[in-house]
């Protein structure tokens, strides 16, 4: 398996692969319930530039010319600037009064979402992603790593917290209560 960074001709693998961990909030986005519609709007994301869900700031997990997994993840300090083309879409588009709150802040890496392709489940690959991201931001560039994990969701938590990431608060977003973890160099 190889972990790399992610290219534009990439986008159509990763969006459903991110979908996954994030399928409640982009039917909140797009008011609707409907995984083909959920799918176009985070595929036209990936594939732009300069958003919060652009290939840009993501890694992928290849295996035999295959992507298998897929993280999302940007400075905290960028989530207005990055946030902002999916607000005036959203409103544009689904919802004129859409107004989420901002899951991230200045001082940390934020990893928004990360997915593994169902076919591949189980066998470590979001432990790889992770500890892939943990050398690179936080051993080898001394950033702090967040992320938000589903009160809901301790199989999660329970791995996050392994691989050294401790709770630090909470936050709510589009109406779900999480976890607000992160892992700093030491």
């Amino acid at each position: 398996m190889n972990i790399r960074k992610a290219t534009i001709s990439d986008s159509k693998q990763i969006a459903p692969i991110l979908l996954l961990a994030m399928e409640d909030i982009i039917y909140k986005f797009i008011a609707k319930e409907d995984y083909a519609s959920a799918k176009d709007f985070l595929e036209h994301f990936i594939e732009r530039e300069n958003n919060q869900y652009s290939y840009q700031n993501c890694f992928v997990a290849e295996e035999n010319n295959e992507i298998i997994g897929a993280v999302n993840i940007y400075k905290g300090a960028d989530i207005e600037a990055l946030r902002n083309p999916i607000i005036e879409f959203v409103r544009e588009n689904y919802n004129p009064a859409f107004d989420p709150e901002f899951e991230t802040k200045d001082g940390e890496y934020y990893i928004d979402s990360l997915g593994v392709n169902p076919n591949h489940q189980g066998k470590g690959i979001g432990s790889k992603l992770l500890l892939f991201l943990i050398d690179e931001f936080v051993h080898k560039n001394k950033q702090t790593l967040g992320l938000l994990v589903e009160e809901d969701n301790p199989l999660a938590k329970n791995l996050y917290l392994k691989l050294g990431f401790n709770v630090v608060g909470e936050k709510t977003l589009v109406g779900k209560k999480l976890d607000h973890l992160q892992i700093s160099p030491k």
